[in-house]
Order: C-alpha cells, then sequence, then structure tokens
C-alpha cells in the first residue's frame, strides 16, 4: 500500500487532516499522512549494536539506510499475532526518515480538527506519546506524537538549546512573542530556548484554538498585541494553518508576523504555508534558524 499525496491533500487552512489507521495489539492509532512516504512489506533487518530498546535495527529502501521502531515496544504492546500483516509505515518527520513497525494498516480517514481532543491523563497510559484522540463514526483511534517518540530515542532529532547563542540585548527582550505548540515537552523546550536567545517576554498557548481566543481578547478589550506568533501545525481543536489563514483574514491581526515552526516543513508541504499567508517557515529542529528568521521579520 503506498499513498498518493498528490490526491488527498486537504485545501490549505480548512482544519481538516488525513490520518492513516493503523493497529497495534489490540489498539487503533493514527498518524497525519503528510508524514508518511508509503506503506511497504517488512524488509530484512540487519541488527546494530547498542541500539535503543525501541529500535529493532535499520532496513536499506533503495539507497537510503533508514532505522526502524517497533511501535509494540513503544506502546508496551506484545509482540504482532501474525507477523504476514505487518507493514513499515516509512515516515519522515524533523529531516529524518524512519521505519515505524505496526501491526496493521486498515484505511485513510478525513477528520477535522475540531474531532480530535487532547487524551486524558486516564487514557490507557499512552497520553505522553498522543497528539489527541480521534472521534470516528463507529471508533476512536489514538493520534500519536511520532516526533516525541523519535526524540525519546533520539534527543538529538529535538530542539537543541546548545544550538543557540545566548544573548541579553534589549531590542529582543522588548518584543512580545506568543508560542503556539500543543506539546509540553517541546513547549518548554522552545520556550527555554528563545529565552536564551534574549526573547525573554513569550506567551505560550496549546492549541490554535486557545491562541485565536486569546489574540481576539486582546483586540476586544483594546489590549497590546505580541510582536509576532511562533505555530506549529499539528494540534487539536485548530491546526496551525488554520490559525495562520484566520490571522491573516482579521483586520486587525493581518500585520501580525506568523511563523510555522513544524516538524512538517518540507517541499511538498511548503506551499501550504505560502497559500495561508505564513510569513516564514522553519523546519524543526533548526532553533538557530527560527530565531534568525524572527530577528529578520521584527527587529529594526
Amino acid at each position: 500500500m503506498g499513498t498518493n499525496q498528490t490526491n488527498i491533500l486537504t485545501e490549505s487552512g480548512t482544519n481538516e487532516l488525513e490520518v492513516v489507521i493503523f493497529q497495534v495489539g489490540t489498539g487503533t492509532f493514527g498518524i497525519n499522512v503528510l508524514k508518511v512516504r508509503e506503506i511497504i512489506q517488512p524488509l530484512p533487518l540487519t541488527e546494530t549494536p547498542n541500539r535503543h530498546e525501541h529500535v529493532e535495527g535499520i532496513i536499506r529502501l533503495r539507497d537510503e539506510v533508514i532505522p526502524v521502531i517497533d511501535m509494540a515496544k513503544v506502546l508496551d504492546y506484545p509482540p504482532s499475532d501474525n507477523p504476514s500483516q505487518d507493514k513499515f509505515i516509512i515516515g519522515e518527520l524533523n529531516q529524518m526518515k524512519v521505519a515505524f513497525h505496526v501491526h496493521g494498516v486498515s484505511r485513510i480517514h478525513r477528520v477535522s480538527w475540531k474531532q480530535i481532543e487532547k487524551p486524558g491523563k486516564f487514557y490507557q497510559g499512552h497520553e505522553a506519546n498522543t497528539i489527541g484522540i480521534i472521534k470516528m463514526e463507529n471508533e476512536m483511534a489514538l493520534l500519536l506524537d511520532f516526533e516525541k517518540i523519535v526524540m525519546d530515542i533520539s534527543p538529538e532529532s529535538g530542539v537543541q538549546t546548545s544550538q543557540v547563542e545566548e544573548r541579553t540585548d534589549s531590542e529582543r527582550a522588548n518584543k512580545a512573542l506568543i508560542i503556539v505548540e500543543d506539546s509540553p515537552v517541546l513547549r518548554k523546550m522552545l520556550e527555554d530556548t528563545l529565552h536564551k536567545a534574549g526573547y525573554v517576554s513569550t506567551t505560550v498557548l496549546q492549541d490554535g484554538n486557545e491562541a485565536w481566543l486569546y489574540l481576539t481578547s486582546l483586540v476586544e478589550n483594546n489590549k497590546e498585541l505580541p510582536d509576532l506568533v511562533i505555530t506549529d501545525l499539528e494540534m487539536p481543536q485548530m491546526d496551525g494553518h488554520h490559525l495562520t489563514l484566520k490571522i491573516k483574514e482579521s483586520p486587525q491581526l493581518q500585520h501580525l508576523p506568523v511563523v510555522i515552526f513544524s516538524s512538517l516543513i518540507t517541499e511538498d508541504l511548503f506551499h501550504k504555508g505560502v497559500k495561508v499567508g505564513a510569513d516564514t517557515q522553519v523546519s524543526k529542529p533548526n532553533i538557530d534558524q527560527l530565531v534568525d528568521e524572527i530577528d529578520k521579520l521584527i527587529l529594526p
């Protein structure tokens, strides 16, 4: 099974996404189609020494060497009952390719981010690896946070504070930034890194809907607006593309620079951010480039 992204990409800014629904053990899960390059039958594995417990080994796919993550181990399920049904989902995020070993792939499903709720702490113990709970007609699935899954295995794939020079100049300190990011780990990492760079006035918000309500309340109450918005793309309730579109369609907010900072900034998807009016787009984990782009947009 492969994915034909040309046919299934949703229109820019509609607050919809396509998810590939897959199975691991008795659980049903989802991955954003935009992270999926292809879905293949399992290939022969080469084991590597001193590998992380969630990594099965590496495969060679055409001319690329790709690590394989055993999703059963990540999610604490037993091995597959029927290995002949197993699949490798070849994903691309944070500028790297990874094969996710799952026990079956069922279909592609289109949903609105409004159908995705943040996970409660009671939900099967998977909340740390979950973006949200997808409510479909006859079932529910967990939309997994593949960024976090990969970062837990390979911390260097995440945002690195060491990439940023420590600064304390007043030009940066006087600028107010909004950070819109649903992952608590990445929120804290991003805020700490921006503070280190000298951008110490930050407001962090958990999703696009929360950010939109916050911005519109500032307008309605004649409060001072921030100087810039940094937004992730994958977020429950309202994604980053839809938030950007709403900001750029608002007469009171359209002047506000918006930077999309996401693991999904690939060549194929760059045009979506342009279409909704993003001022610039930076691929995670390039935090040093993010700081440079912020400087260009709001410093004299």
